[in-house]
């Protein structure tokens, strides 16, 4: 198999996956049915592989500064961890390893400093070794080099798989960042397409908990958040930060949403409201993350969108969902699953038409969307067994 020549009808990718949420790694199988104007995903398995504590502190410490040493081994770790959550995908879907074109791992972001720089580590020969399989990766860099943002880059997926026939709809991942794609009908106007990273999804949510509640990752089904009360003037002092205010094209990361910041965070909430609680500060970074989501739309996104389909860890939060739906009463807001396929699969699915796009030689990025240049073909390849 080499690429761009001798793709099969229907070419089988596995799409790998960690995000900025370090809750763990998101492994899907698609195979994707490229006979008609907009390609179609068909998922046939997929797996969420949860971080250990170790693991977690291991790339937690990594976002916070490393050595040379440890970003060396961290960097072929996490390629183990990735080619393991491949092998299980590929098994879950009753695959033979050699049905399966190649695997599209976006790895996981250490830093981003678009259009500077972007890096994320997880090694592909390390994936390509344990698995036999060619591994695209590496997809922000390219965009990055023609002067573009790096993200979002599931914005190409969700206009060509997710577009509602005859509706303007946006599709908003909340995982540790949060990111927005406005979709118009049919999908296929791409210059149509806007989107950016609209701020903390989960990150700050988490952080508070973790920081808070020793052995939590996070707040599971919105209990914690359900007894606090946010502080609203913290949120508002909060969203004065330069990064809201800024047009798209636009991004975002840990880089900017620190153990400092979430630290910070905690610190308002408690000198506006003297005793506190802890969940006082959760309910207030979920209300954060709320408002920034609407801000987004207030600012940049006119288009007349009826419904906001969401998706990613925070959409099995209520409180997060009930927040974001007070806060935009005009839009309808739901759930990824309802209408699609696990929404904790959409980003993996998305990396995996990434990779069937390098095959086919055509851009990975929305131009209106990361600033770039000019499409760009995304990803770096290399070879299986």
């Amino acid at each position: 198999m080499t690429r761009f020549t001798e793709l099969p009808t229907a070419p089988i990718l596995v799409g790998l996956m960690s995000g900025t949420s370090l809750d763990g790694i998101s492994a899907a199988a698609v195979r994707f049915h490229v006979d008609g104007v907009r390609p179609r995903a068909e998922l046939l398995a997929f797996r969420s592989t949860e971080y250990t504590p170790a693991q977690r502190a291991r790339l937690a410490d990594a976002l916070r500064g490393a050595t040379p040493d440890e970003y060396t081994r961290l960097d072929f770790a996490l390629g183990s961890w990735l080619g393991e959550a491949a092998v299980g995908v590929i098994a879950e879907a009753g695959l033979a390893r050699d049905e399966v074109t190649a695997i599209a791992s976006h790895g996981h972001t250490v830093w981003h400093a678009a259009p500077e720089g972007t890096w994320q580590f997880g090694q592909p020969a390390v994936i390509a070794e344990r698995t036999g399989i060619p591994v695209i990766a590496d997809f922000r860099v390219r965009d990055v080099a023609a002067g573009g943002q790096g993200a979002p880059l599931v914005s190409l997926a969700d206009a060509l798989l997710f577009a509602h026939d005859t509706e303007w709809i946006a599709l908003q991942n909340i995982g540790g960042i949060g990111n927005v794609t406005v979709v118009p009908p049919g999908g296929s106007e791409l210059q149509a397409v806007r989107a950016c990273d609209t701020g903390p999804g989960m990150c700050v949510i988490d952080g508070i908990v973790r920081a808070s509640f020793p052995g939590v990752p996070f707040d599971r089904d919105g209990v914690i958040a359900r007894r606090g009360s946010a502080v609203p003037e913290v949120v508002d002092a909060l969203l004065a930060h330069p990064y809201f205010a800024a047009p798209p094209p636009k991004s975002t990361g840990r880089e900017l949403f620190t153990s400092e910041y979430i630290a910070d965070v905690m610190a308002r909430v408690r000198a506006a409201r003297p005793g506190a609680t802890a969940a006082d500060c959760v309910a207030t970074a979920v209300l954060l993350t709320a408002r920034a989501i609407a801000l987004t739309f207030e600012r940049f996104l006119p288009e007349p969108v009826t419904t906001l389909v969401c998706s990613g860890g925070g959409a099995r939060n209520p409180v997060v969902l009930e927040q974001i739906a007070a806060a935009l009463p005009a839009i309808q807001v739901e759930r990824f699953d309802t209408r699609y396929f696990d929404g904790e699969a959409k980003e993996a699915v998305a990396f995996a038409l990434l990779g069937l796009r390098f095959l086919q030689g055509e851009p990975g990025n929305v131009v209106r969307v990361t600033g770039a240049r000019g499409p760009r073909v995304l990803g770096s390849w290399t070879p299986g067994a």
